[in-house]
């Protein structure tokens, strides 16, 4: 399974970004895919959730960015996308696509995605 992000940068307090996640490879027929942030300098064990989605449609955000981002999936593009509104200088981190087989982390026995993206910077900046 290989994924790959897209459509990072810099965008300005306020402004909009959508993020693409490419999945290929996967054969899973129930799976959670999901957006996590690691701030620039720290160490992958504080990588944080963002968004969640799973295979049967439910998805889930984290509090602080509630209303302002959207988590989808367009199945026969094979791509994972969050889209970010009114962006906040402390959006600014990589921002990582992971997959899992079957549940989100909303699920029992949740450990941790199988595989993940190399990661895209979002800089917020005026």
């Amino acid at each position: 399974v290989q994924l790959m992000e897209s459509g990072g940068g810099l965008a300005q307090p306020g402004g909009s970004m959508r993020l693409s996640c490419l999945v290929s490879g996967l054969t899973y027929s129930t799976w959670c895919m999901g957006w996590f942030r690691q701030d620039v300098g720290k160490e992958r064990k504080y990588r944080e959730k963002v968004a969640g989605i799973d295979s049967t449609g439910n998805t889930a955000v984290v509090e602080n960015v509630k209303g302002r981002f959207t988590i989808s999936v367009d199945n026969a593009k094979n791509t994972l996308y969050l889209q970010m509104n009114d962006l906040k200088p402390e959006d600014t981190s990589m921002y990582y696509c992971g997959v899992k087989r079957r549940g989100c982390w909303w699920e029992p026995g949740y450990a941790g995605m199988d595989y993940w993206g190399k990661g895209i910077l979002v800089t917020i900046s005026s």
